[in-house]
């Protein structure tokens, strides 16, 4: 299916500054990119790369004066959905498991599986090992944990989450990305967009490792829907910002937008 995606942040600055970040959509075996375009007003110099095993798009604003900055990014991209017969799937034994999952088992800084043992435990008890924990994980997460806007920041980690059982996205991410992990399954961050995401913005969600490949898991949703759109993988926040600023500014404003296309739309309706 395919969709049309936007994200415009404006800022001031009171200052040069320098400017990272990961808004470009990722090319992958469940999303093509038909189309893009990252522009800015006024016009400057965007240097882009790869980091994180080359996963990552990212792109990097040297030097920008001061006064006003809109960034504007839009793409048309391709999402694949593939189907998976569950129960032919198997957990992944640690010994035998492929090396891609390897960094995504360990703690990491808003994620603090290590100190989660017991919780994971309790929320799993009578599940088979590997996507059937992962899936108590996220539906625990789900029905315990309290959605509300303006209750955490950027330094809320797993633990925090866990402890005031309410947050966003972000934060029920964390906590599902750590239960996993201590459980020894691995687990990454996903952001991007979100069709019919109401309100609209940016979004996040995990994905756990099983059988030698990554499962979509939204803890904010009382079943996982597809029609997501990938900018970034990461172990945690730390790895996936949207924006990172060097200098002093203002974020006067983010709008997002994630359409589907006319003939998406039309292939819809005749399904």
């Amino acid at each position: 299916m395919k969709f049309k995606v936007s994200c415009l942040l404006e800022y001031n600055l009171n200052s040069p500054a320098t400017f990272l970040f990961a808004l470009k959509c990722l090319q992958t075996g469940g999303q093509d990119i038909l189309s893009e375009l990252l522009t800015t007003t006024p016009a400057v110099d965007i240097e882009d790369f790869h980091i994180l095993s080359g996963m990552n798009r990212f792109s990097r604003i040297r030097t920008v004066n001061p006064g006003t900055l809109s960034i504007h990014y839009e793409a048309e991209v391709d999402v694949f959905t593939k189907t998976v017969q569950l129960g032919s799937l198997r957990a992944d034994p640690t010994a035998e498991l492929n090396p891609e999952g390897i960094p995504f088992l360990f703690p990491s800084r808003y994620c603090q599986s290590d100190q989660l043992g017991d919780l994971a435990t309790q929320v799993t008890d009578g599940t088979e090992p590997g996507y059937d924990q992962a899936e108590a994980i996220r539906k625990w997460i789900h029905e315990n944990i309290r959605y509300e806007y303006g209750t955490s920041n950027a330094s809320t980690s797993a633990i925090e989450t866990a402890e005031k059982r309410v947050g966003v996205c972000r934060d029920y991410t964390h906590l599902g990305i750590s239960l996993c992990r201590a459980l020894n399954i691995p687990a990454r961050m996903v952001v991007g967009y979100l069709y019919q995401l109401d309100p609209m913005d940016m979004h996040a969600w995990f994905e756990a490792y099983v059988d030698g490949r990554w499962f979509t898991f939204d803890a904010t949703q009382k079943a996982p829907r597809g029609n997501r759109i990938t900018v970034a993988y990461g172990r945690d926040a730390a790895d996936v910002a949207f924006t990172t600023q060097f200098g002093p500014m203002i974020l006067n404003g983010m709008r997002v937008w994630a359409d589907a296309s006319a003939d998406a739309e039309e292939e819809d309706k005749e399904n």
